[in-house]
């Protein structure tokens, strides 16, 4: 059969039948050199994943996401409340990198990096061929009798698929709520956590769920990202394509016959052995081409080329190419739409990293007292403040202090003359500003603070001062 004769499985999600009902997909186990590359790539990122949270720089968590807190950190660099924009501007980044391997790599984000690809295909779904078999075995076991063989396989798979739902579960809360209190509360004990482990468990169960379960559904339903795709890709995006030209020739695709010469009898290299469907992970049939479902995971590659291999065909019948080069057998070209995209992240990036380094380990924030007018003390004018001085380092800042630097006068912190800040944490409180009439502009004076901790200078911020409006 020719390709695109029947383009009804574009009406329909390719794990739902006619009657609407859940196709179960049981992909034959992958092999071949591009899997092989995809497990050291695994390997990599699931170690990422489990130790980011527990690698500290300059004091400072790897990666750390509270959201309960408003505390960030990100390669290290301790992002606040107050660094919000170069936390968006870090998103968005994000975004735009994604974007640009689509439009030129297509879905090689969800096929190679995703952790739930990674997490699907590189641990639970190994974890199945492990207990319960390839391809073959798992359907004839999901359909044979509740016996003792089906009980103890499918009872170890549902406790290791827990266990390691559960393990996920605490590095995810070590991501929210920072290794160290992770440790802590393990060493305290549930009784202690209550809360925390109830969190914990819903976690799990959510970990669980989906890959006891809802498994692939999470890419072709609850993942944006693959409609996303529809609009990126184009006829010059490098995707994990079939070449139709060669694999279905004048008449078709057809079996292996002995002695048959294909070229004669108008047959293309495609043996129509259907390998290619079987082994992929949610189940489509490649050879219809590009696909919602499709996350460009090379299953079907190293399938392939393992057949040609066989029947002594060339390699490459499915392979990474785009349309062009298939159909118009052009060469990738750098476009002007990737040349776009390119120099926006490029700029995204150069900003993001001279904000970076142009931020302050120590931020301050002086405000008036909303609603005070200025008090007249002695020979000077008064004004009342209140202070908020943000430490985002890991270490201790002791003997700080304010000093005023223009104009002339003198400022008074309620309490100590001097305070500390902790590693991480935030102090605030009220201070008065005192200013001779004869330093100030009129009504409204421009004054500059400076912070520091005992004679090393910390930040600088500056502030209106308010005086009367009938002085000389």
């Amino acid at each position: 059969m020719s390709i695109a004769q029947n383009d009804d499985f574009r009406d329909r999600l390719g794990t739902v039948n006619d009657e609407g009902k859940r196709v179960w997909v049981y992909p034959k186990k992958p092999s071949g050199k591009l899997y092989e590359y995809r497990k050291w790539v695994s390997y990599f990122l699931l170690a990422f994943l489990f130790l980011a949270p527990f690698v500290k720089i300059n004091g400072n968590q790897f990666l750390l996401f509270n959201v309960i807190e408003r505390r960030f950190n990100i390669f290290g660099f301790p992002f606040w409340p107050q660094d919000f924009h170069l936390f968006v501007i870090s998103m968005i980044i994000g975004v735009i990198f994604v974007a640009l391997f689509t439009v030129v790599f297509g879905r090689i984000f969800c096929g190679w990096i995703c952790p739930q690809t990674i997490f699907m295909e590189m641990v639970f779904r190994r974890i199945e061929y492990w207990i319960e078999g390839d391809r073959n075995a798992q359907m004839k076991l999901d359909k044979q009798e509740w016996n003792g063989e089906k009980i103890r396989k499918k009872a170890l798979k549902w406790f290791v698929f827990f266990i390691i739902s559960f393990m996920i579960a605490n590095v995810f809360l070590a991501y929210l709520t920072g290794s160290e209190k992770l440790v802590q509360m393990v060493t305290e004990g549930p009784q202690n956590n209550i809360g925390t482990l109830v969190a914990l468990l819903i976690f799990t169960a959510v970990f669980y769920f989906i890959y006891i379960w809802f498994r692939e559904q999470v890419c072709i339903i609850a993942c944006p990202y693959g409609r996303l795709q529809g609009v990126l890709l184009d006829n010059k995006s490098i995707i994990v394509a079939y070449d139709h030209k060669r694999g279905e020739g004048e008449n078709g695709r057809g079996k292996v016959v002995k002695n048959e010469n294909r070229d004669v009898v108008g047959k293309g290299d495609c043996i129509d052995c259907k390998l290619c469907v079987n082994v992929c992970p949610t189940g489509i049939d490649i050879r219809n081409g590009t696909q919602l479902e499709c996350i460009n995971c090379t299953a079907c590659i190293d399938e392939c080329n393992t057949v040609m291999d066989k029947v002594g065909f060339p390699q490459g019948l499915i392979r990474y190419a785009s349309e062009d080069e298939i159909t118009k057998k052009e060469k990738f070209v750098f476009t002007t739409r990737m040349k776009g995209y390119t120099a926006v992240l490029a700029i995204l990036i150069g900003i993001f990293i001279g904000m970076l380094f142009l931020r302050n380990e120590v931020e301050a924030t002086v405000l008036r007292l909303p609603g005070q007018l200025y008090e007249h003390k002695g020979e000077n004018i008064s004004n009342v403040y209140t202070y908020k001085i943000v430490n985002k380092t890991a270490k201790d800042f002791k003997n700080v202090s304010f000093r005023i630097r223009s104009p002339k006068g003198s400022v008074r912190t309620v309490g100590k003359t001097s305070f500390s800040i902790a590693r991480e944490q935030m102090v605030q409180g009220t201070l008065f500003i005192e200013i001779n009439p004869a330093f100030l502009d009129g009504d409204k004076t421009r004054v500059i603070l400076e912070v520091y901790s005992g004679d090393k200078l910390l930040d600088t911020e500056a502030t209106n001062f308010l005086g009367p409006r009938t002085f000389n």
